[in-house]
């Protein structure tokens, strides 16, 4: 079991997720999208594509850019299509 928590609140829970590069991508079907508001942040990874961004809002507070997530993975990343990684003082317990 893996869990996302920011500010005393469980952004994120489950038993299945992908580690990559030491972040856990949890599947999008289990972080609770009434935390998160669309950022128009993106990166890229050269092996695994474009990232797009959320911020996370917890009772009021805003962590600018605290999730990120790839809509189209490369191939070689394809196993993260579909999940949503935190960072930015989101704790991530496992």
């Amino acid at each position: 079991m893996a869990k996302a928590v920011w500010n005393g609140k469980v952004i994120a829970e489950s038993d299945t997720y992908e580690t990559v590069e030491g972040n856990i991508y949890f599947p999008e079907n289990t972080v609770k999208r009434e935390f998160l508001r669309p950022s128009s942040t993106t990166s890229t990874c050269p092996w695994k594509g474009l990232a797009r961004y959320y911020s996370v809002v917890v009772d009021g507070q805003e962590n600018q850019d605290a999730a990120w997530y790839y809509p189209d993975p490369k191939p070689a990343a394809r196993k993260i299509k579909n999940h949503i990684a935190f960072w930015r003082g989101v704790e991530i317990e496992k």
